[in-house]
């Protein structure tokens, strides 16, 4: 039986332009090699956002504001 990840709490700095993140991820301290497809993450929309492959979860840390700005 596999072992759920835990949550990957993440600064705003952390997330691209976009608001997102990809996973797999070297913040999640996955190698990329042997790991699912790259799939981009909007955590900016809920402030959490969950793999859909490996089921990991990306959360903002609590108190990190994502600014909008164009």
């Amino acid at each position: 039986m596999s072992q759920v990840p835990s949550a990957i709490e993440l600064a705003a700095k952390d997330l691209n332009a976009h608001g997102g993140v990809f996973c797999p991820s070297p913040l999640a301290d996955m190698k990329l090699w042997n790991s699912h497809p790259k799939v981009y993450l909007d955590v900016a929309k809920t402030g959490e956002a969950r793999c859909p492959y490996c089921g990991t979860v990306y959360r903002l840390k609590a108190g990190e504001v994502v600014a909008h700005g164009h």
